[in-house]
């Protein structure tokens, strides 16, 4: 019977975590096996007794939770205590973002760890939703909404701002937000912003990304199609630069350079939503939530590597309903097996038997790509 594990986060400043009680209920039901650390759910007020009460045996240290789970569930990347913890044949599902942790993966295949990484999830050519990121978008959607929060937050003068409302007043010009990119997490910014009565200008490269938001939004945002001179006026321009490009499985292409920020008006604010994948904005640096904020040329720049976690309970339970189909798939099914009924969990394995499964992944490491069902051949 497969154990699957929860550890408890430990993340600077993470307190999400990567399941349920109702979760553990549904693993529960297909004859899974959960074990969950001690005061895993506790950041995201979900006692213990929650998921005793669904089946999941409740253990006391994060040593138990490793050695005996054949499947570890985690919110993020493993850190360096938990590296120590990977061995041959582990399967890790979690975001990994191996891109901007180039350490992490090669403890991963160092250890032969199965990593399947919910950033890159992906439905693949051919299928309904083809492109989608199912595991991406929950997070993408918290995320963009909070850099919205964040960013006004940051633009009161108490906390460095230029001290700018968004939705400015009566008679009083409002604020202006220039969102960089039009996935999950900029649409949702955007769509924010344009909530708080802010000026809004949305830039990306995918008209069809552009059409998408007009079409919804009708004139409230701004639709920009992206290139160096748009980047550059929108940039210098704007109170809040929310930076939010993605390359799945890949590093954060550098949009705004260190120039652009240098013209930006004094204590306007960046929030770079990208830093977990490297960042988009050449000034940025990655931040905790104790620690969020610090300052380049007079600009306050936002880098913190897991916005959701600032609202783990809203987190929590987006992420479970997203993550546990596949879940469920890989805990009954095992590796090869889920991929084979869900094709779009196949670019998610990032790491098998010791190779890079993952092709974006594996450009952005420099290392061979190995196709999935060559690795899983692989001899133990």
């Amino acid at each position: 019977m497969t154990v699957v594990g929860v550890p408890t986060e430990i993340k600077p400043d993470e307190a999400r975590v990567a399941i349920t009680p109702d979760g553990v209920r549904e693993l529960h039901r297909h004859g899974v096996t959960v074990v969950i650390e001690a005061g895993a759910g506790g950041g995201s007020s979900l006692p213990d007794e929650a998921y005793v009460g669904a089946g999941a045996e409740v253990v006391a240290t994060a040593a138990e939770v490793w050695e005996r789970a054949d499947l570890v569930c985690k919110v993020k990347e493993p850190q360096p205590d938990e590296i120590a913890r990977l061995r041959p044949g582990l399967v890790l599902f979690t975001y990994l973002h191996l891109a901007a942790y180039p350490e992490v993966a090669e403890a991963l295949l160092a250890r032969e760890v199965t990593g399947v990484a919910y950033e890159t999830v992906q439905f693949p050519p051919g299928m309904a939703g083809a492109g989608a990121l199912p595991l991406l978008a929950p997070m993408s959607e918290v995320a963009g909404r909070l850099s919205v929060q964040i960013g006004a937050h940051f633009l009161e003068r108490p906390h460095g701002g230029r001290g700018v409302l968004l939705g400015g007043a009566p008679g009083v010009q409002p604020g202006r937000v220039v969102v960089l990119g039009a996935g999950n997490v900029g649409w949702n910014a955007a769509w924010l912003a344009a909530g708080l009565e802010a000026e809004v200008r949305l830039l990306d490269a995918n008209l069809d990304r552009l059409r998408f938001v007009d079409q919804i939004h009708r004139g409230r945002i701004t639709t920009l199609a992206s290139n160096q001179g748009t980047l550059e006026r929108s940039v210098a321009e704007a109170d809040l630069v929310i930076g939010a490009v993605l390359l799945p499985g890949g590093r954060a292409p550098t949009l705004v350079t260190e120039e652009m920020v240098r013209t930006m008006r004094q204590g306007s604010v960046v929030v770079d939503v990208a830093i977990d994948q490297g960042g988009c904005i050449a000034t940025s640096v990655e931040t905790t939530h104790h620690d969020p904020v610090v300052e380049r040329f007079g600009v306050l720049h936002y880098g913190v590597g897991n916005i959701p976690g600032a609202v783990p309970h809203t987190s929590t339970h987006a992420l479970t309903n997203a993550t546990l189909p596949y879940l469920v798939r890989l805990a009954v099914d095992g590796v090869a097996g889920a991929t084979a009924a869900r094709p779009e969990l196949a670019p998610g394995v990032n790491t098998a038997a010791g190779e890079v499964t993952n092709a974006a992944v594996a450009s952005a490491l420099g290392r061979p790509h190995v196709p999935l069902a060559e690795a899983l051949k692989a001899p133990a």
